[in-house]
């Protein structure tokens, strides 16, 4: 698509970010007639959405930590209702594009339970879809997971279990970028290639955003949703990102690999709930004589533009073992890196900030894509002051951190994930060896989490990375501490 100079322009809204989310709240906009521009990096490199195996499920990302809290169901039930807006979400891009090609590339999901987790988490999280599936009425059907023709795991990783969720699908990511970018500028909408390096303001309101090449996109309102980068931007405003949730990086790496074309193929998403701090191994269809598999999930203070050695390797040998023996043999057609944005109390961040007209839509952790058409809706008729039709006001980005868990809880969320991912990657311990080191992780961890601060815990997986690295924990203590000044 044609960037435009931004020199001499003036837009009603400036969308910072270009992956799913950032062009589908542009679309709604443009659809509305509003001058709107969407800034980004043609190449994207920092953006969850290129390397997302894009599935369109929320009933597959629960799990009995979501369920716990106020906080966590009410973002499972946005889950729920987002999956109601891609039939005509996709249907509208096609009438805007004039390209009909279905970009579904799954028919439902089957979920699976293996050996490789822990029951306290694998079987927990199994059971805990099962419930909700049940309790919202979505249909699912127990299917035994020897009749997946095309699963061939090792003997002793073999899926023991599987259900079968047919509403739950998935996309294919780079086709939907595309088509959003089409359709985004067919509605009107301006693209700008480049990088945010401040936030302009005058007399206590936004009036637009710097870039690095020197010129200045001027719009009366500002929506930050350039993912776990939204952060670098933010802070040029401190005052207003010291109210606000740190932003820090999932960052996760995801495989395309070619399987033979002429050979069954799978034509649901392979899954496993959620553990280890991750999404669960995944596969999804992607078209004849491919299949996407991921991911892994590590926090970073930072986002990466390139996938580890380490968590590559760790995701294709997953793959080997719970899913197909022969899948050595395919070769790899692209190796990504993706960072979801992550905000340090693990809730999204959508709404307006304490400086008029700046707002963001980002900290969505896994759930951006699957949530974009809903997310695009809701926030347009914020900016454009209409009625909103859903209750967002939890994850106002101007809040205190959300505390969803206790910090007992939490201890013993981060101590049974960071054994269950001894457990994945096939770690051979003395049998008494488990316990004495889940011992002496409970107790070396509740004493790290009191010290990190006296009332606020972040989630398992932060706490964790913090335990690991003395600058992250530096940023998470400086970060309450701004919390209680701003206040």
């Amino acid at each position: 698509m044609t960037s435009e100079n931004p020199a001499g322009r003036s837009f009603e809204v400036l969308v910072v970010g270009n992956g799913v989310l950032g062009l589908s709240l542009g679309l709604a906009l443009a659809r509305r007639g509003t001058r709107v521009a969407v800034l980004g990096r043609g190449d994207r490199p920092w953006a969850a959405s290129t390397a997302a195996g894009a599935m369109l499920g929320a009933f597959g990302e629960v799990t009995t930590t979501l369920l716990k809290s106020e906080q966590g169901r009410g973002k499972l039930d946005l889950g729920v209702q987002a999956s109601k807006l891609w039939a005509d979400w996709l249907a509208g891009l096609a009438e805007d594009t004039g390209k009909t090609e279905d970009l579904r590339v799954a028919d439902g999901t089957v979920m699976l339970l293996n050996s490789v987790g822990v029951p306290g988490i694998d079987s927990a999280n199994y059971t805990a879809i099962r419930e909700t599936l049940e309790r919202y009425e979505e249909p699912y059907e127990d299917i035994d997971p020897a009749d997946i023709e095309w699963l061939d795991p090792n003997p002793t990783t073999r899926p023991l279990m599987g259900m079968f969720v047919p509403g739950e699908h998935a996309v294919n990511a780079d086709g939907l970028l595309e088509r959003l970018e089409d359709a985004y500028v067919k509605a009107g909408g301006v693209l700008v290639a480049g990088f945010g390096e401040e936030l302009v303001t005058s007399g206590g309101k936004i009036t637009g955003v710097r870039l690095t090449t020197g010129d200045t996109v001027s719009a009366g309102q500002v929506v930050l949703a350039a993912g776990a980068a939204s952060q670098a931007l933010l802070d040029t405003v401190p005052g207003v990102a010291a109210r606000i949730p740190r932003l820090c990086a999932g960052v996760g790496v995801s495989v395309v690999a070619r399987i033979d074309p002429d050979k069954p193929a799978p034509t649901s998403v392979l899954r496993t709930p959620n553990r280890a701090f991750a999404c669960g191994l995944h596969l999804v269809p992607r078209g004849r004589g491919e299949v996407y598999l991921g991911a892994t999930n590590a926090i970073e203070p930072e986002p990466a533009d390139a996938p580890s050695i380490r968590d590559t390797t760790f995701l294709l040998h997953c793959a080997l073992r719970q899913l197909r023996r022969d899948l050595d043999t395919s070769g790899m057609a692209k190796v990504q890196v993706g960072n979801r944005p992550v905000a340090f109390d693990g809730f999204p961040l959508i709404g307006e900030t304490s400086l008029d007209g700046l707002w963001m839509m980002t900290g969505t952790y896994r759930d951006g894509l699957h949530l974009s058409p809903l997310l695009a809706q809701e926030m347009t008729r914020r900016l454009l002051g209409e009625e909103p039709e859903h209750d967002l006001s939890t994850f106002s980005p101007v809040r205190a951190p959300i505390q969803a868990q206790s910090r007992a809880d939490i201890v013993d969320t981060a101590v049974v994930h960071l054994l269950a991912t001894g457990y994945e990657d096939e770690w051979t311990i003395p049998n008494a060896w488990p316990k004495v080191i889940e011992a002496q992780l409970r107790a070396d961890y509740a004493k790290f989490a009191d010290e990190v601060d006296d009332d606020y815990t972040p989630p398992a997986e932060i706490l964790a990375k913090a335990r690991m690295n003395p600058e992250f924990l530096k940023a998470i203590r400086e970060y309450y501490t701004a919390v209680r000044s701003a206040v």
